[in-house]
């Protein structure tokens, strides 16, 4: 079951992220550090306060409003809370654009401002279409999606030469469009009936969700932040264009597993029990680290072609140092937040998100304070890093005493074997090119551990290979 959700949910998300990854080749080449600085700043204020009053409707929908049929009694409700918290977050991203980028303040709480509003919009509608079951329609919304953050961000680049309030809103647009399609989608199924929800259930779901949100700041954006403080745009755009080059691949695979099994999470917690809900985040663990664990020795060993061929020069410094690093925050992330995190909400105990996430955004302002004056970029990551790891710790902790998730040793001691023949094999078929250009490297390792990893996965899993593969020629017309 959580094989095959994943593949009905990573396309969607992979071609978000891909959209992604080519705007931040396309920007990094054609606008300066300090624009594109300014630019991620603007994604990391908009997501840190669209977390805090927007993203916590999401969870709380798919906790409380079930699969399949909504009752207009439902979306009604939702969608009046939708409004008021995201006006309320207007009045906070203003805040925090004055006291983050002083030197151009209404410029920025203008992309902000409208970054947020779009994605609440969006968001809400893709999360009626994930409760109805929609899931070829999620997926080629989010295509669509894709495709306008990446062609209109490029002609508002082009129009607007050295904008990034341009570029900022071009890519809200694009948010917009697909966002006012899927909610036009979603309402056409929409059935006549009351809430299945009140207000008070929905805020005591909530609030604690938004709490942990704001309590999160250290774990999500105070390296960042605290960069653009000592330094300038010009280094927050240094480490904020490895960051998204590693999280990338590494959130693609994550995501989509959690999208399909957070529903079927839930539902398993209700009619089997917690024990069952454990034993199915046991299984949810393991393959993330099937998956995840290549991807990010792929991108320790080849860190350094990845940079040079997608960064342009004066991104180059200390790749060998940052891709590791920031890859291994954002695995302890991810296992954090779809593994023992979930515990929480299906308890719908999100409260005790915020208890969990105190101590990893706490160690993460420290070290960041300690590490980024003199280490910049190096600093931060070094900083996220044990940040995320004493959040991960944490999380397991509280989430132990609720429901025990039975961590798979074994399975995971085998991905991780998996994971360094997989990165030895692409180091050295990289390296044996010599001083290549870094395309020709970067293909070569990229080759050559992807047949390490797929054999190595063939003869450990030969069956769920089988049905994969089958799968697969299915969809392409092959069967």
């Amino acid at each position: 079951m959580l094989l095959r959700s994943t593949l009905f949910y990573a396309p969607a998300i992979l071609l978000t992220r891909l959209s992604a990854l080519l705007l931040l080749i396309i920007a990094t080449r054609l606008i300066d550090q300090t624009e594109y600085g300014l630019l991620t700043l603007v994604v990391t204020v908009g997501e840190l306060t669209d977390s805090a009053v927007t993203n916590w409707l999401r969870i709380a929908l798919l906790r409380l409003g079930g699969k399949g049929e909504i009752s207009n009694g439902s979306v009604r409700l939702a969608a009046r809370v939708l409004v008021v918290t995201t006006l309320l977050g207007l009045v906070v991203s203003a805040a925090a654009s004055l006291l983050i980028a002083p030197e151009r303040w209404v410029e920025f709480a203008i992309a902000v401002g409208t970054y947020l509003s779009v994605g609440a919009l969006s968001r809400f509608a893709l999360t009626l279409l994930q409760m109805q079951q929609r899931h070829s329609a999620y997926s080629l919304l989010e295509f669509l999606r894709a495709v306008l953050q990446l062609v209109l961000p490029i002609a508002a680049i082009l129009l607007v030469h050295h904008s990034f309030l341009a570029v900022s809103l071009a890519s809200s647009l694009g948010v917009l469009i697909a966002g006012g399609i899927a909610l036009g989608l979603a309402g056409r199924r929409v059935v006549i009936g009351p809430s299945r929800f009140t207000h008070r259930e929905l805020f005591a779901l909530g609030i604690p969700l938004i709490a942990a949100a704001i309590v999160s700041f250290g774990l999500n954006s105070a390296e960042r932040v605290l960069l653009k403080v000592y330094y300038d745009a010009g280094a927050v755009a240094v480490f904020a264009a490895v960051y998204a080059l590693a999280r990338q691949p590494i959130d693609t695979i994550s995501n989509a597993i959690n999208m399909g099994a957070f529903p079927e999470l839930v539902s398993r917690f209700d009619t089997e029990g917690p024990a069952a809900a454990g034993r199915f985040l046991g299984h949810q663990m393991a393959l993330m680290g099937r998956l995840t664990f290549p991807i990010v020795a792929l991108l320790v060993a080849l860190s350094t072609e990845i940079g040079g061929l997608l960064l342009p020069a004066g991104y180059h410094q200390n790749l060998g140092l940052l891709f590791p690093i920031i890859a291994l925050s954002v695995l302890f992330a991810n296992f954090s937040a779809f593994v023992f995190e979930n515990v929480f909400h299906a308890h719908k105990k999100p409260w005790l998100q915020m208890v969990a996430l105190a101590p990893g955004s706490a160690a993460t302002i420290a070290l960041s304070l300690l590490l980024i004056p003199a280490y910049a970029e190096i600093g931060a990551a070094l900083a996220l890093c044990g940040g995320t790891l004493v959040g991960m710790g944490a999380a397991w902790l509280v989430s132990h005493r609720l429901t025990p998730v039975p961590i798979p040793w074994a399975d995971l001691a085998v991905s991780l074997g998996v994971a360094t023949a997989t990165g030895l094999a692409a180091w050295t078929a990289s390296a044996l090119l010599g001083e290549g250009w870094p395309l020709f490297k970067l293909a070569a390792g990229g080759v050559a551990g992807g047949l390490v990893f797929l054999g190595l996965q063939s003869l450990l899993h030969p069956e769920e290979t089988r049905v994969l593969a089958g799968k697969v020629r299915a969809k392409l017309g092959m069967a």
